[in-house]
């Protein structure tokens, strides 16, 4: 009975502290009121952002400068396109672009802040980057992701990231994979009200001579709300020998009418 007790006097005074000390973090050490205070003080970029497009089709003739092996690699994939068309393999097992073709995709992206961290929502196979801002380093053997390890750092009104430990089975761009090394130095601002400048800086040794630069702009537009992406659902690509190709799944023998012309017997 004296241990029940103790046990609710306990419960009791957790209850108390909670409830004088609502603010304070997990760790105890930084009240989340005052970290909450700092985030509302970074440049506003919470809301909505579409792809700009007449700004992207600007840079539209940079390509990647590409390394003996990673040439024969593009020149096969060249190849291979004009016989079967583009691959799409990918796409038919749904899975991500990842960095940077997530944020070239012609769906929007949603910003978020909080103590220590920036997301960024991808409406596109509803992906969601964390952007940690807490002064942790970056991970000296990453496990390999879609969209990397991103660790960032403000410098006035612009977001410094580097990324690393992006999954292989990733491209730089079409055609073009990279290494475990590949390593991305990002900086977003915002030019003028409601455009937002995301510069990528691509490095890779295995693939690349030289730095590749992507350059991304995307407008404010809280018009619409962030959609529900599920890539599975009316996915009409299939692998098969020759690549992904799209199945529209109707039988050989089967009669489609012409919605323009006589109906069929």
């Amino acid at each position: 009975m004296k241990g029940f007790l103790r046990y609710s006097q306990a419960l009791a005074g957790a209850a108390a502290l909670a409830l004088v000390a609502p603010a304070m973090a997990r760790d105890g050490t930084t009240p989340r009121a005052t970290a909450y205070a700092e985030a509302a003080k970074l440049p506003d970029w919470i809301g909505i952002w579409y792809p700009d497009w007449t700004a992207s089709f600007a840079s539209r003739d940079n390509v990647p400068k590409l390394t003996p092996q990673a040439k024969a690699a593009y020149d096969a994939y060249l190849e291979s396109v004009k016989e079967h068309g583009p691959n799409q393999e990918a796409q038919a097992q749904c899975l991500p672009p990842g960095l940077p073709g997530i944020l070239q995709q012609p769906y929007p992206i949603e910003i978020l802040y909080s103590p220590g961290q920036v997301t960024v929502l991808t409406e596109a196979y509803s992906q969601v980057r964390r952007i940690y801002t807490d002064g942790r380093p970056l991970p000296a053997e990453p496990d390999l992701f879609f969209n990397g390890n991103s660790i960032g750092r403000w410098e006035g009104d612009t977001l410094v990231v580097t990324t690393v430990g992006l999954n292989t089975s990733t491209y730089i761009a079409p055609g073009i994979r990279h290494g475990e090394k590949m390593r991305i130095d990002e900086k977003i601002w915002l030019d003028k009200p409601g455009l937002l400048i995301d510069e990528l800086v691509i490095t890779d040794p295995e693939t690349l001579t030289e730095p590749y630069t992507v350059r991304l702009s995307f407008k404010l537009d809280n018009s619409y709300p962030i959609r529900e992406y599920v890539c599975s659902e009316n996915n009409h690509l299939v692998t098969g020998e020759n690549g992904a190709n799209i199945d529209l799944r109707l039988e050989n023998d089967e009669v489609v009418e012409d919605p323009f012309g006589e109906p069929a017997e």
